[in-house]
C-alpha cells in the first residue's frame, strides 16, 4: 500500500478478510464459476452492502466547481512517482485509479473501483478480479487485464516498496480481457486478496507503444484513468490538476460526493515559514500544520479573529505509527546496542515539550502507539510463548522488563540520564580524551551527522546536540535539498535521519519492507535502519500469517516489543489530532470519518 505518505498510499494490514461465503464452483476459467463480492474487509463485516449508494461521510449532492490550493515544500523534477528517479510532483497519484477503493469510516475495508467484483477461495491461495466494462483511460481506451498485469510487473521491477509489499504474489495471468488472477506462494495470508487491489493501475499502451522509458524522470503529462489529470506545471513552483469532465467512474458509489473541485493546486515553497506567510496572504487555502510553535503562535492574525480563517483539530482512530531519529545500522558506530541506548538517554523529550512544543505532544512508546497492538507491561500467555520461540535471539529484557522511554525534564533527571549514558559508552569501548569521546580500538572520535531536508528540525536537534556534547559526542546538522535528501535515503547514505513508519490497525506484508532482512540491502527500500535480525523476520511472518484478530494482536505485540528493546531509533512524539488551518471557503460533511481526512470529499462554498 503505497503512498508517501503520504500519501501513506501507505500505508497497512492484516486481519480476517470477510467477503460473502465464496467457494469455487469448478476449476474452469469461466466467469460464472465464481461468486463475486463487491468488496473485501479485514474487519468483521463490510459496512456497505452490495447496492449502497454512497459512503456516509460524503454529501452526495455536493456541487462541482471551484479550486483548492495547498502547499508543497521543496521541489520536483518528475511526474512519475513510481520509480526511484527524481522527486515526484505532489499529487502525482491523483491521476490513477486502483482496483479497489478504501472506505474511510471503517478500519480496513475496500470496495470495487476499477474492479466490478472480486473472488478468493476459502484458503486465500489466489484472488480474481473482474474489471468493469466501463473502466477507461483518459484517451478512451478500455482498461484491460493486460494493464493490470503490466502494472504489477513494472512496479515490482522498478520500485522495491512494491516488490516487498507484494512478495507473496508469484504469478498473475489474464483469464480474459476483463478478468485477472493473482496466485500466492502460500495459502492462509488473509490480507493478500485485499492488498492486491491497492496498487495503481498504469496504461500499458501508453508506455509500450510510444517507447517511453518507465525508469526515467519525465515531465511529460502521463496518461491516467482517475478523476483528475495534469493541467499545468511550473517547474519547482506549481502543479495544477483539473477534474476530468467525462471521468468514467464519476457515478460509482465509491465516488459519489467526491472529487468536487474543478482544480487542485500545489504551490511550492522553500520552507514552511514562507508557506505560512503565503497562507496569511490568502495565496493558499489550507495547511496541515506539523509545528507546535506555528500552531500556537503563527496564526494570530486578523483573518482568524474575524472568522475568515479557521483552525481545526481532527481526531482519528488510526494507529499512531513511529516517528523517530533513525540510526543507520550500516554504519559501524551504531552496531553496538549500548551506543544506541546511550543516545536514547541523551534525548530529553520532556524538556523539549515544555520549552519548545507548548506541551502539545506526547511521547511515542510503541511502533503501534495508541492502539491495541502496542506492547505493554510484560509478555504473558500466548505472547510469551511466541517470544519463547526466539528467546536466544532477543535481549533478555524482552521477558523480564517493561519497556519505558527515558524520562527527563529536570536538571537532576537529565544529569542522571547522561551519567548512565556515559557508563554505557564506556561499556561499548569508548573513552574521554580532551572532552571528546574516542573509540579505544580505532582511536577515532564518535561524530554523528543528522541529515535533514527541512529547517524545522534544526531547533530540536540543536537542543539534542547540547546533551550529546556534554558526554563527548560531536555532531553536525546537514541540511540538503529534497532531491539530494531522497537520493541519499534511497542509497542509505546517512548517519541519523528523521523518519516515519505509518501503520494501520491491520499490519501485514509492509512489515517486511520496514524491518525485513531481505530489504536491508535493496536500494530504495523502507528498511532505512538496515535491520537484519532473524527474530524479527520470524515475528514478521507470524504477523502476516495470523489466523485471527486475536492472534494478529498477540504477534504484533511481540514484534513491537522486540523492535523497541533493540533501540533501533529514538522515538519522537505526536499531537492529539490532525491540525488543519483553512480559509473559510469550503464545506464538508459533518459526518467526519474516523480513519482519514480527505479534501476530495470537500466542496467550494
Amino acid at each position: 500500500m503505497i503512498k508517501k505518505i503520504i500519501y501513506l498510499f501507505i500505508f497497512t494490514c492484516l486481519f480476517i478478510i470477510n467477503a460473502p461465503s465464496i467457494t469455487e464452483v469448478n476449476s474452469q476459467n469461466d466467469e460464472s464459476s465464481y461468486v463475486w463480492s463487491h468488496g473485501l474487509t479485514l474487519g468483521d463485516n463490510l459496512k456497505y452492502k452490495t447496492k449502497f449508494s454512497n459512503f456516509d461521510y460524503v454529501n452526495p449532492n455536493a456541487p462541482k466547481g471551484g479550486r483548492i490550493s495547498q502547499p508543497a515544500i521543496g521541489s520536483f523534477d518528475t511526474l512519475n512517482p513510481f520509480n526511484l528517479k527524481g522527486v515526484a510532483a505532489n499529487g502525482s497519484y491523483y491521476i490513477y485509479d486502483t482496483l479497489l477503493k478504501r472506505s474511510d469510516d471503517e478500519p480496513f475495508s475496500y470496495y470495487g473501483l476499477i474492479a466490478e467484483g472480486v473472488f478468493h477461495p476459502d484458503d486465500y491461495s489466489y484472488v480474481i478480479y473482474k474489471i468493469r466494462d466501463s473502466a477507461k483511460w483518459h484517451d478512451g481506451v478500455d482498461i484491460t487485464a493486460e494493464d493490470i498485469i503490466w502494472s504489477m510487473d513494472t512496479l515490482k521491477e522498478h520500485n522495491p516498496n512494491y516488490k516487498y509489499y507484494y512478495n507473496n504474489i508469484i504469478k498473475y495471468e489474464a483469464l480474459g480481457d476483463k478478468i485477472v488472477k493473482f496466485y500466492f506462494d502460500q495459502s492462509g495470508n488473509r490480507e493478500l486478496p485485499l492488498i492486491t487491489g491497492q496498487f495503481p493501475i498504469l496504461p500499458k499502451h501508453y508506455w509500450e507503444e510510444s517507447g517511453r522509458e518507465f525508469n526515467k524522470t519525465s515531465l511529460e503529462f502521463p496518461l491516467g484513468s482517475g478523476p483528475y489529470k495534469f493541467k499545468e506545471i511550473i517547474l519547482n513552483k506549481k502543479v495544477v490538476y483539473e477534474r476530468v469532465s467525462d471521468y468514467w467512474g464519476e457515478d460509482l458509489p465509491v465516488n459519489i460526493g467526491q472529487n468536487n473541485f474543478d482544480e487542485i493546486v500545489f504551490e511550492y515553497f522553500r520552507d514552511r515559514q514562507v508557506q505560512l506567510e503565503a497562507f496569511k496572504a490568502n495565496e493558499i487555502d489550507i495547511i496541515f500544520e506539523n509545528s507546535s510553535k506555528r500552531w500556537a503562535t503563527g496564526y494570530n492574525f486578523p483573518a482568524k479573529d474575524e472568522g475568515d480563517v479557521i483552525l481545526d483539530v481532527f481526531k482519528s482512530k488510526n494507529v499512531q505509527g513511529m516517528q523517530a531519529f533513525v540510526f543507520n545500522l550500516r554504519k559501524e558506530k551504531f552496531n553496538n546496542i549500548a551506543v544506541r541506548k546511550a543516545l536514547n538517554l541523551a534525548f530529553d523529550f520532556e524538556w523539549l515539550n515544555s520549552k519548545l512544543f507548548y506541551n502539545q505532544y506526547q511521547r511515542i512508546d510503541s511502533y503501534f502507539d495508541n492502539s491495541e497492538l502496542e506492547s505493554k507491561s510484560l509478555p504473558v500467555g500466548r505472547e510469551y510463548d511466541v517470544l519463547l520461540e526466539v528467546s536466544n535471539l532477543v535481549p533478555d529484557e524482552v521477558f523480564n522488563m517493561e519497556y519505558r522511554n527515558v524520562v527527563g525534564g529536570s536538571i537532576q533527571q537529565t544529569r542522571k540520564n547522561l551519567r548512565e549514558a556515559q557508563l554505557l559508552l564506556k561499556e561499548a569501548g569508548y573513552i574521554i580524551e580532551d572532552g571528546r569521546l574516542i573509540d579505544s580500538t580505532s582511536n577515532e572520535p564518535l561524530v554523528i551527522d543528522f541529515l535533514i531536508s527541512q529547517m524545522d528540525m534544526e531547533r530540536i536537534i540543536s537542543q539534542f546536540q547540547i546533551n550529546l556534547k556534554s558526554i563527548g559526542i560531536d555532531s553536525n546538522i546537514r541540511l540538503v535539498d529534497n532531491t539530494q535528501y531522497q537520493k541519499r535515503l534511497d542509497q542509505f547514505d546517512f548517519d541519523i535521519i528523521v523518519a516515519n513508519f505509518p501503520q494501520s490497525l491491520s499490519p501485514g506484508n509492509e512489515q517486511r519492507d520496514y524491518w525485513g532482512s531481505e530489504a536491508a540491502d535493496v536500494e530504495g527500500s523502507r528498511n532505512l535502519i538496515g535491520i537484519k535480525n532473524e527474530a524479527i523476520d520470524f515475528l514478521i511472518d507470524k504477523v502476516i500469517y495470523s489466523d485471527s484478530r486475536e492472534e494478529l494482536i498477540i504477534n504484533t505485540m511481540a514484534l513491537d516489543r522486540v523492535l523497541m528493546w533493540n533501540y533501533y531509533l529514538i522515538p519522537h512524539y505526536y499531537a492529539d489530532g490532525i491540525r488543519l488551518a483553512r480559509w473559510n471557503k469550503f464545506n464538508f460533511s459533518k459526518n467526519i470519518p474516523d480513519y482519514n481526512i480527505s479534501i476530495f470529499t470537500w466542496w467550494s462554498k
